[in-house]
C-alpha cells in the first residue's frame, strides 16, 4: 500500500481547462464521482471546500429513521414526492416488541400508499442489500436516512447517507447540498489470496485511514484489481467506507456491474461508467489485494484492526453473520459451504441474519439453509436485528464475533461485551472451533458457485396508491407532533450541561436497542435516553437548566445517521455544541435543528471548559457572518475563540431556527 500526493489536483480547479505548452486548451479528464455529479449539479462549483447542490433521483429511509422523515415531508404541504423514485423499507425494529412499533409500520405502509412511495414490508429485507439487488441503477443519485447508503456506491451510484431531514427536503424536490470533497482514488491491484474478502479490504482501509479526520473526503475505487471483485463484494468494501467517515464511496460500472444486473433481470438498466484515464485525485492509495491478509477488528472501534493471528486462540460465546455489510447470497454460501458437514461449537450461539428474501430463497433452494441447520445455526428473519442491539445480545462480559461495520462499545446491547468484526470466513471457523482461528490453517477454501440468474420477487414491495385521495393515513398514540426549534437567539448564556472525550458516537448520545428504537416517533419520551449510557441524570439536568451547552472533543458524533441524536438535544433545550471536530451527518443534523455546531479555533481550549461552568456567547448573528464566536467562561474569567465551520446555506438555516422554517420559506 502506497499513498501517491497528486500535485496538479488542486491547480487544477483554478479553471475547468488547463492551458498547454503553446496556449492550446485542454480539458482535464474526470473521475467517476466528478462525473456524477456534475451530471446532477444544480448549484455550486465542483471545488474541494465550496458548498455544492444536486438533484437527487432516489431516497430510501428506514423505519427507525423514517417516521421522522415522513412527518417532516408531510409539514411541507406536498401532496406526491417529486423523486423519480422513493422507497420505504422495513428492517430495524421487526422485533415488534410492543404496539409502538407495529403502530409505526401502518404509518409508514400507508403513508408511502398516499405521498407516492414505494413500501417493502417487514421481513422482505435490509434495505441497502434489497436496494442493491432490486432498485440501484448505475448514474443515478440515492440520498438515504441511513449512513450506510454509499453501499450502493459498489453499483456506480452517487449514493449518500443524510439525516432525515435533508432526506425529506429530497423527496420534496430540493437539492441536497454538501461540501464538495478531495477525491481520493483507491487503487486496486491484483486479486484477494485464498481465504481473504471483500471484507478484509475494507477493514484494512480502516486500519490505514482511521474512524476520524475524513470528513471532506470521499473515495474512488480503480485499477485492474476492481475487475476481481463481484458487485456484492463492491458493495461491502463501500458499506464500510461510511465507517472510515468520508462522503460516500464509489465503483465503477463495468462489465461486472452488468453482470450482476443481468442476474437480477435489470440489465436494462446498466450504463457504463468508469474514469477518464487522465482524471486526477488529491492522493491515490495503491492496494496490493495479494498483500492483505485475513483482519479483524476489535473492541471497541472498526478501526482498531489487526490481522487474525494476532487474536488468535481467543474463545468465543457468539458468532452472528449478517447486517447490511456481509448478508448477500455469496456471503452465506460461504458460510454454508465451511459448515455442511460440521457441527457448531456446543459452546457458541450461532446465528444467521440473512440480508434479503431472496438469499433466503436461493438457500432454500439448493440446500444451504439445511446444512446451516443441520450444523446448528439459528436462522433470524432478513432485517437488521443484533446490528443494532435488537435482540441476541452476547452474554455478560462476552466475546461476539460479528460480520457487521460497527462494534462500539455498547452497541451489542451488552454494555461489558466484546465484539470483534471480521469477514464470514473468520467468523465460520470460529464458530466451529469455539475460538478465532486464521482460516487459512484449513487448507483451501471451498469453492461458491454463483448461479447465472437470481429468483425474483418483488411481491413483498408494495408500489403506492394510483388513488391517493383515498388512502388514510394512520397513526398509532407513539406517534407526536415534531417538535420545531425557535428561531436562534440574540445571544446564548447557559451551563455546560455535559463534557465528552474523543469520538463519541450517535449511539453514545442517543442509544439503540429495544427499549429506545420503539421510540423514534416520540421525541419527548426518547428524549429521556439522551446520554443515558454516559450520564442517566443528563435529560433532567438539561431540563431544570432550561437547556444549555454541550462540549466534545475530536469526531463527535460519528456513526449513525440518526437525526434524532440531533432533535433530542433540540428538544431538552441545547443551542449549541463546542468539539473539537464533527462527523459530517450529525453536524449537518445540529443545523437542521437550530443547534450550533461550533469548533474551538485551538484545540488546547476544550481543556480549559469544564461541565458546570457558566459560559455565555454574545453577538450569534454578527459573530457567525464573520465566522469566529467567543466563547466567555463566566466561572473561570476565561475567553476562547470558536469557529463557525459552515456555509452561508448553513448559517440562514439557523437563524431562521432550522431548515423546516427555512424551507417554509420556500415550499
Amino acid at each position: 500500500m502506497i499513498f501517491r500526493s497528486c500535485v496538479c489536483y488542486n491547480a487544477r480547479w483554478a479553471s475547468r481547462f488547463n492551458i498547454g505548452k503553446e496556449g492550446i486548451c485542454i480539458r482535464m479528464g474526470l473521475g467517476i464521482f466528478e462525473k456524477l455529479v456534475l451530471d446532477h449539479m444544480v448549484s455550486g462549483s465542483p471545488v474541494p471546500g465550496e458548498e455544492v447542490g444536486i438533484r437527487i433521483d432516489q431516497t430510501l429511509t428506514q423505519d427507525a429513521t423514517g417516521t421522522m422523515v415522513y412527518l417532516q415531508f408531510e409539514a411541507m404541504g406536498i401532496p406526491r414526492v417529486r423523486t423519480k423514485f422513493s422507497i420505504s423499507y422495513v428492517d430495524h425494529n421487526t422485533l415488534q416488541l410492543g404496539f409502538e412499533s407495529s403502530d409505526d409500520h401502518l404509518f409508514l405502509r400507508t403513508f408511502a400508499a398516499k405521498y407516492g412511495i414505494y413500501f417493502s414490508r417487514p421481513g422482505n429485507g435490509i434495505c441497502h442489500q434489497v436496494h442493491m439487488e432490486r432498485f440501484a441503477v448505475p448514474g443515478e443519485s440515492l440520498l438515504g436516512s441511513d449512513s450506510h447508503t454509499p453501499t450502493a456506491g459498489g453499483m456506480g451510484m452517487l449514493a449518500i447517507g443524510a439525516g432525515g431531514l435533508d432526506v425529506a427536503l429530497a423527496m420534496a424536490g430540493k437539492p441536497y447540498y454538501f461540501v464538495y470533497p478531495r477525491v481520493i482514488k483507491v487503487e486496486l491491484n491484483g486479486t484477494l489470496s485464498p481465504w481473504v474478502s471483500a471484507k478484509d479490504v475494507g477493514l484494512h482501509l480502516l486500519g490505514l485511514l482511521k474512524v476520524g479526520g475524513n470528513a471532506g473526503k470521499a473515495l474512488e475505487y480503480g485499477g485492474p484489481g476492481v475487475l476481481s471483485l463481484s458487485v456484492p463484494e463492491r458493495a461491502t468494501i463501500a458499506n464500510m467506507g461510511t465507517e472510515i467517515g468520508v462522503l460516500t464511496s464509489v465503483f465503477p460500472s463495468d462489465e461486472r456491474t452488468l453482470e450482476f444486473m443481468r442476474m437480477e433481470g435489470r440489465e436494462g438498466m446498466w450504463r457504463p461508467i468508469v474514469a477518464d484515464s487522465d482524471a486526477v485525485y488529491e492522493d491515490v492509495i495503491d492496494i496490493d489485494l495479494s498483500a492483505i491478509p485475513p483482519l479483524v477488528a476489535c473492541p471497541h472501534s472498526p478501526d482498531n484492526v489487526v490481522p487474525v493471528s494476532e487474536v488468535e486462540g481467543l474463545e468465543v460465546d457468539q458468532v452472528v453473520v449478517g447486517s447490511c455489510t456481509n448478508s448477500s447470497y455469496l456471503d452465506l454460501m460461504k458460510v454454508a459451504s465451511l459448515l455442511k458437514g460440521r457441527k457448531v461449537n456446543p459452546n457458541v450461539e450461532f446465528l444467521i441474519a440473512p440480508g434479503s428474501r431472496q438469499v433466503v430463497r436461493m438457500l432454500i433452494e439448493n440446500g444451504a439453509l439445511a446444512d446451516l441447520i443441520d450444523a446448528g445455526a439459528r436462522i433470524l428473519e432478513p432485517a437488521c436485528g443484533p446490528c443494532i442491539g435488537m435482540g441476541h445480545v452476547p452474554p455478560w462480559e462476552g466475546v461476539s464475533i460479528r460480520t457487521f461495520n460497527r462494534n462500539f462499545e455498547g452497541r451489542s446491547g451488552t454494555p461489558n461485551a466484546k465484539v470483534f468484526l471480521t469477514s464470514p470466513e473468520v467468523a465460520a471457523v470460529a464458530a466451529i472451533f469455539g475460538k478465532i482461528v486464521d482460516p487459512r490453517r484449513l487448507g483451501d477454501p471451498p469453492k461458491v458457485e454463483i448461479p447465472s440468474s437470481f429468483p425474483v420477487d418483488d411481491s413483498m414491495i408494495i408500489p403506492p396508491s394510483e388513488d391517493p385521495d383515498s388512502i388514510e393515513v394512520l397513526r398509532g398514540p407513539n406517534i407526536a407532533p415534531i417538535p420545531i426549534p425557535d428561531p436562534l437567539p440574540p445571544s446564548i448564556k447557559a451551563f455546560v450541561l455535559i463534557k465528552l472525550g474523543d469520538d463519541i458516537t450517535t449511539d453514545s448520545i442517543l442509544p439503540a436497542g429495544p427499549e429506545v428504537l420503539p421510540l423514534r416517533s416520540n421525541i419527548p419520551r426518547i428524549s429521556d435516553f439522551t446520554f443515558s449510557r454516559i450520564d442517566p441524570s443528563f435529560p433532567r439536568r438539561a431540563k431544570e437548566a432550561g437547556g444549555g451547552i454541550v462540549v466534545g472533543g475530536l469526531n463527535y458524533g460519528q456513526g449513525s445517521s440518526r437525526e434524532h441524536a440531533a432533535m433530542v438535544l433540540m428538544y431538552l433545550g441545547v443551542r449549541a455544541v463546542i468539539a473539537k471536530s464533527f462527523a459530517r451527518i450529525h453536524k449537518n443534523n445540529l443545523v437542521n435543528f437550530g443547534i450550533l455546531p461550533l469548533v474551538f479555533k485551538n484545540e488546547e481550549d476544550y481543556r480549559k471548559v469544564d461541565e458546570g461552568d457558566e459560559v455565555e456567547i454574545p453577538d450569534l448573528v454578527g459573530s457567525l457572518k464573520k465566522g469566529e464566536l467567543v466563547l466567555k467562561d463566566l466561572s473561570k474569567g476565561l475567553e476562547i475563540t470558536l469557529k463557525a465551520d459552515i456555509t452561508e446555506r448553513q448559517m440562514e438555516i439557523l437563524l431562521a431556527g432550522g431548515a423546516l422554517r427555512y424551507a417554509g420559506r420556500e415550499v
